[in-house]
């Protein structure tokens, strides 16, 4: 099962939120769909689940078309949008029941599978309780329940954690993990921490485009510039190191931070200036480049 995004395009009058966006999703991987506000993403899956229809493009689900098959697709995808719909005065069994209701579930059929979910989202503890009453945390697993409750193959999920402390977030993401083990996920999030834990692989969208799609691991060793921080006793000129690449100082000018294109060939070339130089080595390190600079590189640009 997985989920394909066919050259996607969507305007708002004069804006065009969306241009020939296209990436894959595949089964057992958690795709991370980034991008800054306003660049497209909730549009795209907004599209992906049927609530609003593309000017172009098409999305394909096990190789059923959204727009050709919206009911077919609906029963094979769950999505959790960012503002969770919940209807406060029902219980969460009576809630879960009333869902299930909706995708054709009934009987023991239904019952079975709300009593798999209240373990499997964590909700033993309050499943007595009316949604009203719980905490943004649990309301958050009851919306993930919602999205479950039909065993859709595909889920997407935008902006799952807004608003929880660092307690719920572990757990939410834990959840996230374990439900994604034999099912595509899809998840949008500005938590950049919340990727590098979770997901497989990254599509990050800017001003309605993709600028970048790829495996997390490979993004994060091809994207852009190293950067390479050097130390040493004495005190360093900027203008030594300026063939090598982008220089600044760090904390004092016996240390600096070098971007280059090659952290490698940089490394030899800065052991050759201080052997000339008769300078003594404190340290040479590689600055390990994180999501969230890859993405402020990527979107910036």
């Amino acid at each position: 099962m997985s989920l394909e995004v066919n050259r996607l395009t969507k305007t708002y009058g004069s804006q065009k939120a969306l241009d020939e966006v296209s990436f894959v999703a595949e089964k057992g991987e958690v795709l991370g769909f980034l991008g800054p506000n306003g660049a497209g993403k909730s549009t795209t899956m907004k599209i992906a689940t049927g609530f609003i229809l593309p000017d172009q493009g098409d999305v394909l689900v096990n190789g059923l078309s959204v727009l050709q098959n919206p009911k077919e697709v609906s029963r094979l995808v769950g999505y959790l949008p960012e503002h969770n719909p919940l209807y406060h005065d029902m219980y969460i069994r009576e809630f879960l029941d009333f869902i299930g209701g909706l995708y054709g579930l009934k009987g023991n059929i239904l019952k079975n599978r709300i009593e798999e979910l209240i373990p499997l989202c964590g909700l033993e503890v309050e499943a007595h309780k009316k949604i009203s009453q719980l905490s943004k945390g649990y309301r958050q697993r009851v919306g993930l329940a919602k999205a479950l409750i039909h065993d859709p193959e595909v889920i997407i999920l935008d902006e799952p954690t807004t608003g929880l402390d660092p307690n719920q977030l572990v757990e939410i993401r834990k959840l996230i993990k374990n439900i994604s083990a034999n099912k595509t996920l899809i998840l949008s999030t500005h938590i950049m921490q919340e990727v590098e834990a979770i997901c497989d692989k990254v599509v990050i969208i800017s001003k309605g485009k993709i600028v970048a799609s790829d495996l997390l691991k490979n993004l994060k060793s091809e994207a852009g510039k190293s950067v390479l921080i050097l130390e040493t006793e004495e005190t360093l000129l900027l203008e030594w190191f300026a063939p090598i690449g982008e220089i600044t100082f760090i904390n004092s000018n016996k240390a600096i931070q070098l971007q280059v294109k090659d952290a490698a060939v940089a490394r030899k070339e800065l052991l050759q200036i201080l052997q000339e130089r008769n300078l003594t080595l404190v340290s040479i390190q590689l600055k390990e480049k994180n999501l969230e600079s890859i993405f402020h590189q990527i979107t910036q640009s």
